[in-house]
């Protein structure tokens, strides 16, 4: 949910109160921990906590912390204090990121390989359904309720992880914790290396960079274009938002099912022209104005990509770890992915002041394609077997 306050419910917020493109588009720098997790990962590693064991209780403090920071972001005026929101919506990111690589690392030691399409499918919905909360729930009560009660009431919905988190178990499959930080630190890059080669390891990495580069791009600033094209946050947080959810849930289920069938290879290269196609929609929605059957049309098209095109690069980013490193090696691949989230995302703002809406969607769907050219190496159509279960 944190990823979803700081892309979704915070835009909205700064947008309302009359913060400018530009500087909306620059609060994509906020999410930087999401790119260097790997850095502080082997800490996580390294250390256990005093409770609940080194996985739940990693994942106590994190949420707490969250509850908290998401809170605090309705206190301050965006035309007065825009800096103190900056620092904030960072601390957010830092213990969103972090809660990240304990809940990716415990999903890896939980799922065997031959569970990893399907089980990783169920964790991107999950991690979807919870964009409801800020990208629906939260809007539709920020046209009734002062902001910093909506912020207040969403940070509320962390209690929910608190609660599973004390529910339950650690992986019973749990690999031994590092004996030394620096173990921690160089064992998890020394395995990748020697077992792909630098040649191969370099493709994933270039490859987890690119793939979803225009999908991100093009739902960076979702919520600035929807006001922009005339709609009310009523109408994006029950419309636009809510048709985004089912859309992703269900190409997310649809994804993990059918790569049962495709495997996981295939599946890349299916939902990633998926993808690619439905960017487009963007640019239809921009030419015809505040349609509302449009809006929902082309949201859900949209999604339903995205959650396909997820379920498939997710499952490859698992498939890619060793279940010994699973924390380092997943937060450094996973922040290879967030990395045009924070930074590409950022220069939004000004590409569609210089370009308008309808072209920058074009290029979107022009910068998706260079991901799609490397499943050539990384992923070619008949490099992995299709399971028999």
């Amino acid at each position: 949910m944190p990823l979803y306050v700081l892309f979704q419910l915070l835009p909205a917020y700064l947008r309302a109160e009359g913060v400018g493109l530009k500087e909306i588009g620059l609060f994509a720098l906020v999410t930087f921990p999401y790119t260097w997790k790997f850095m502080w990962a082997p800490l996580m590693d390294r250390y256990i906590p005093p409770f609940l064991g080194r996985r739940r209780g990693w994942m106590l403090i994190m949420q707490l912390a969250l509850l908290g920071s998401i809170a605090g972001l309705g206190l301050f005026d965006p035309t007065m204090s825009i800096m103190a929101i900056a620092y904030l919506a960072t601390a957010v990111a830092l213990f969103s990121a972090s809660q990240d690589i304990v809940l990716d690392a415990y999903r890896r030691e939980l799922l065997p390989d031959q569970e990893l399409g399907w089980g990783n499918s169920v964790h991107v919905q999950a991690y979807r359904i919870s964009g409801l909360v800020p990208g629906a729930l939260g809007l539709v009560l920020a046209d009734i309720l002062p902001w910093s009660s909506v912020f207040i009431i969403v940070a509320g919905f962390m209690l929910l992880g608190v609660i599973m988190t004390l529910v339950v178990n650690e992986p019973v499959t749990e690999p031994r914790a590092p004996k030394t930080l620096k173990e921690a630190v160089v064992e998890p890059f020394h395995e990748f290396i020697t077992r792909l080669g630098w040649t191969g390891a370099l493709q994933i990495l270039c490859f987890m960079f690119l793939y979803k580069l225009g999908d991100n791009m093009a739902t960076a600033l979702s919520t600035p274009f929807y006001i922009d094209m005339g709609f009310s946050l009523t109408e994006i947080g029950v419309i636009a938002k809510a048709s985004a959810l089912w859309a992703s849930v269900v190409g997310g289920i649809l994804g993990g099912l059918w790569m049962i069938k495709l495997g996981i290879n295939r599946a890349l290269w299916i939902f990633g022209v998926v993808q690619v196609v439905t960017i487009l929609g963007f640019a239809l929605l921009a030419q015809s104005g505040p349609d509302k059957l449009v809006l929902a049309v082309v949201i859900s098209l949209e999604y339903l990509g995205v959650g396909l095109g997820t379920a498939a690069f997710t499952a490859f980013i698992a498939r890619s770890t060793s279940i010994a490193f699973a924390a380092t090696q997943f937060a450094l691949f996973t922040a290879l992915a967030a990395l045009p989230r924070t930074f590409v995302n950022a220069f939004t703002g000004y590409v569609v002041d210089a370009v308008g809406w309808h072209m920058f969607f074009y290029i979107c769907a022009v910068l998706a394609i260079p991901g799609m050219v490397l499943l050539l190496k990384v992923a070619p159509w008949n490099g992995d077997s299709v399971p028999e279960e």
